[in-house]
C-alpha cells in the first residue's frame, strides 16, 4: 500500500504511544498531562487528566480495540469533535499497533467517505451518523459513547511491541487541487520530532503548551500533544467557540507558557483584543506555522505581549524542520535555520543533487534518513517518484540558504505564478502588500486574463473602515516590486478561503 522512502540499517522495537506516555506516567503519575477547557468563562477546566489517568484510558482503549477484533495495521478513522476522546482514541490505536487516521469533523460526508474508501478503514469513529453503504467494504461505526466506554471499561492492555518502522498513523493532506492523499507515518516519528524540542520550542517539563488547532492536523497532534507528553509537560486544549477575544483570557486562566497557532490567529488576537504583557503573564513565547506570516507580525506581537513569536516551516510529510527558537534569533525575511540534527540543503529545481551555493534559489531538500520523514504516500506510488531525488526528499518548497544557515522560503514550486513570462512567488508579493496600511489579509495567485496571458491577482481583506481602492494598492506595489511581480488585478473579499486548519486555499481564489 506504500513504498518506503528509505530503508534504515536498524529497525528496533518502538511504540510511539509508549514513548510519549509511559515515562511520565511512571515518574510523575499525578501530574496533569491534559487539561480540557470547554467554557472560557468557567472558573475551572472541564477535564483534568493526570499522566496515570491518561495512560490508563489510552491502554484501555487499546485493549478494547484488540478485543473487538482489530488487527495490527488496521486503519481506525477518527471523525470526532475536538475533545479528549479524540486524542485518547488516536493514541489508543497507536498503542495497540493499529493505524490511526485523524480526520476533521468538518468534512462533508462525501469527503469523509473518500478517506474511508481510499484508506480501507476498518472502523470509523463518528460524532454524527455516516452512511457507509456506498463503500466497497463496510467499516465498523463507533459512536462517541462507544469510544467513552472503551476509555473507561476496556480491558487494559500493554503497549504493542511494534517496530520503529511499523505504520502508526495516516494523515490526509488538504487536497486543495485534487483528491487528498494519505501521508503514512511510522512509529519512530515521535523520536524524529526531537529536533523541535530545543530547535523550535525550548520546551521543558514545566511548560503548559496550549495549541489552538484541531486534532486532525499534524501541527496540533504533534505540537499540542505528542511533544508536550514526550517531555512530561502539560497539554492544554480548548473545545469551545473559537472567538479571538477569548484566547488571552484562556492563556491567562490556565497558566499557558507556550501558545501555538497559525499566523492569522495571532493577527486576530492583536486586532480584536487588548492583549498586553499583564494579560498573559505566564506566556514565555508563541509558535506559528502553517502559512507565511506578514513581516510586521513579529514586532507587533512582541510590542503588545512582551514575548517572541518563533516561526516554523513544515509539511505533512515531515512536520516542522526549519524554525527560529529561543536559541535561534529571528532574521528579517528568513524562516529560520534547519533544526539541530536535520540535514537540509538547497538543490537545483529541475535536476541534480549537489547543494547550491549560498543565496541561490532552489528546492529545499531534506536527507531521506531523517527519522521524522513519512514512510510514504498511501496508494500513490507514482506521486512518490516526484519527491525523491538521490538521497534527498523534496517536498516542493522553494528557498535560499545564506552563509549563516538561515533559510528564506520562496513559496511552493507548484504555486509559483507564471506571469507575463516570468516566475513570481506569491509569498513575495503577499509579504509586500501585507504592509499596506489598509490591508488586513492578502493572498495572491495566477489569473488568466486571456487564454495566453496570465497575471498576478491579489485578493485583499481590508482593515475596518478602509476604502476599497485598487489603484492605490497597485501603486503601492509598483513602488516596491518589479513591474512583472505587481498585481494587475485586485479583488476585495470579506475573508480569505481557508481549509479547516486555517491554511489559505489558493485553488479557490481564482473563482472568487
Amino acid at each position: 500500500m506504500y513504498t518506503p522512502l528509505y530503508t534504515p540499517a536498524a529497525n528496533p522495537p518502538f511504540n510511539m504511544a509508549r514513548y510519549c506516555l509511559a515515562g511520565a506516567a511512571a515518574s510523575t503519575p499525578a501530574k496533569p498531562a491534559l487539561i480540557v477547557m470547554a467554557d472560557a468563562s468557567a472558573p475551572a477546566p472541564s477535564e483534568i487528566w493526570t499522566y496515570a489517568h491518561l495512560e490508563d484510558a489510552v491502554l484501555r482503549t487499546a485493549g478494547a480495540l484488540r478485543a473487538a477484533g482489530f488487527a495490527e495495521g488496521d486503519r481506525i478513522m477518527i471523525r470526532l469533535d475536538n475533545t479528549s476522546a479524540y486524542a485518547i482514541l488516536f493514541f489508543g490505536a497507536v498503542a495497540a499497533g493499529l493505524i490511526a487516521l485523524p480526520a476533521s469533523n468538518q468534512l462533508t460526508d462525501g469527503e469523509a467517505l473518500f478517506l474511508a474508501e481510499d484508506s480501507g478503514a476498518s472502523a470509523i469513529a463518528c460524532a454524527t451518523p455516516l452512511d457507509t453503504s456506498r463503500l466497497s467494504r463496510a467499516p465498523r461505526i463507533l459512536s462517541p459513547d462507544d469510544v467513552t466506554r472503551m476509555m473507561r471499561e476496556g480491558p487494559r492492555a500493554d503497549y504493542a511491541n511494534t517496530l520503529a518502522e511499523a505504520p502508526a498513523f495516516l494523515i490526509y493532506t488538504s487536497g486543495t487541487t485534487a483528491n487528498p492523499k494519505g501521508v503514512l507515518h511510522a512509529q519512530r516519528v515521535a523520536v524524529g520530532r526531537t529536533p523541535m524540542y530545543q530547535g523550535w520550542y525550548g520546551i521543558t517539563a514545566a511548560d503548559r503548551v496550549f495549541h489552538a488547532g484541531a486534532f486532525n492536523w499534524t501541527f496540533t497532534l504533534g505540537v499540542g500533544l505528542t511533544d508536550p507528553w514526550a517531555n512530561g509537560a502539560t497539554a492544554l486544549i480548548y473545545t469551545g467557540p473559537k472567538d479571538p477575544m477569548l484566547w488571552p483570557r484562556l492563556i491567562n486562566s490556565n497558566g499557558a507558557t507556550i501558545f501555538a497557532g497559525v499566523p492569522s490567529l495571532m493577527r486576530q488576537i492583536l486586532k480584536y483584543t487588548d492583549v498586553a504583557p499583564s494579560s498573559v503573564p505566564t506566556l514565555r513565547h508563541a509558535l506559528i506555522a502553517g502559512e507565511a506570516p506578514p513581516p510586521d507580525l513579529f514586532d507587533d506581537w512582541r510590542g503588545r505581549t512582551g514575548t517572541s513569536l518563533f516561526e516554523g516551516l513544515g509539511m505533512s510529510e515531515l512536520s516542522t524542520y526549519i524554525s527560529t527558537a529561543p536559541s535561534v534569533p529571528k532574521k528579517p525575511g528568513a524562516v529560520g535555520k534547519a533544526q539541530p540534527g536535520r540535514h537540509v540543503a538547497i538543490i537545483p529545481v529541475t535536476e541534480g543533487t549537489e547543494p547550491l551555493p549560498p543565496d541561490t534559489e532552489g528546492l529545499i531538500a531534506v536527507h531521506r534518513s531523517d527519522r521524522g520523514l513519512m514512510l510514504g504516500y498511501w496508494n500513490r506510488p507514482a506521486e512518490q517518484l516526484d519527491i525523491a531525488r538521490g538521497d534527498w526528499f523534496i517536498g516542493g518548497d522553494l528557498g535560499r540558504m545564506d552563509a549563516e544557515g538561515y533559510i528564506t522560503h520562496e513559496g511552493r514550486n507548484n504555486e509559483i505564478i507564471k506571469a507575463l513570462g516570468y516566475r513570481v512567488s506569491p509569498a513575495e508579493v503577499e509579504s509586500v502588500l501585507a504592509n499596506h496600511p489598509d490591508i488586513a489579509e492578502v493572498a495572491c495567485t495566477e489569473l488568466a486574463v486571456r487564454a495566453d496571458v496570465h497575471v498576478v491577482g491579489a485578493f485583499v481583506v481590508l482593515k475596518p473602515g478602509a476604502t476599497a481602492d485598487a489603484a492605490a494598492i497597485m501603486a503601492y506595489a509598483a513602488e516596491r516590486l518589479a513591474a512583472y511581480k505587481c498585481p494587475r488585478e485586485i479583488r476585495f473579499l470579506d475573508h480569505l478561503p481557508r481549509t479547516a486548519n486555517g491554511k489559505i486555499r489558493r485553488s479557490a481564489l481564482a473563482g472568487l
